[in-house]
């Protein structure tokens, strides 16, 4: 195992002691996962450990295959993704499914999630607490489907999950680690909607993506 997936491995640990102790929990017990994605969702949609629980309509826990060799990780859910229970479903969700289509796959074939769970009010960027809440959520859902590759999208995706505060333009197109899983960051759609020239960048990212799969 290489350095800097052992890393991965120690910093996840940590922040999910930190998390239980931030808690209140005295004592860390390791209990078995649920063993199916179903599973989770239903524990997860319980979920109050952050404030967003007050004003979610809807838990958006992930949409796609549980064999799935690759998974997409956004930041939250937007008001759309809110309303409908279900990632990636606006505008930036519209781009998003033409890119796993240009990559000879469709949304089925994939995984899709966010970090949050919970859309943050008015779409704002998540909170470091809310991160801190939800993203070992995000881990069992990657530890049920056992992926190839990991694709971030944006700036909260990538950083998080490679624990760093690199930004997103430093990182994407390079493979990185989570947990001994590549990780290719690259733009987040809604940002490629506001800058259409930098489409041909994640599209350089997402071949050596379909290069990793094949």
């Amino acid at each position: 195992m290489e350095n800097n997936q052992l890393k991965g491995i120690i910093e996840s640990i940590k922040a999910y002691m930190k998390l239980e102790k931030e808690a209140g929990m005295g004592e860390c017990y390791f209990i078995k996962p649920p063993a199916s994605l179903k599973g989770l969702k239903d524990e997860v949609c319980l979920c109050e450990k952050c404030e967003l629980f007050k004003t979610r309509k809807n838990v958006v826990f992930g949409e796609g295959s549980d064999k799935a060799k690759l998974i997409f990780v956004g930041e939250a859910p937007g008001e759309d993704e809110d309303c409908q229970g279900l990632p990636f479903v606006g505008r930036s969700g519209q781009l998003l499914t033409k890119i796993i289509e240009a990559m000879g796959l469709k949304r089925e074939d994939v995984y899709i999630a966010n970090i949050l769970k919970c859309r943050p009010p008015d779409n704002r960027p998540p909170a470091p607490d809310e991160i801190l809440a939800c993203r070992d959520n995000l881990r069992r859902q990657i530890d049920i489907i056992k992926p190839k590759v990991i694709c971030t999208l944006g700036k909260f995706a990538s950083q998080t999950l490679l624990n760093t505060e690199t930004p997103i333009s430093a990182l994407r197109g390079k493979f990185d680690y989570y947990n001994g899983i590549k990780v290719m960051p690259t733009f987040h759609p809604a940002y490629l909607l506001r800058n259409l020239g930098d489409k041909k960048l994640v599209w350089e990212d997402m071949k050596k993506v379909m290069k990793e799969l094949a």
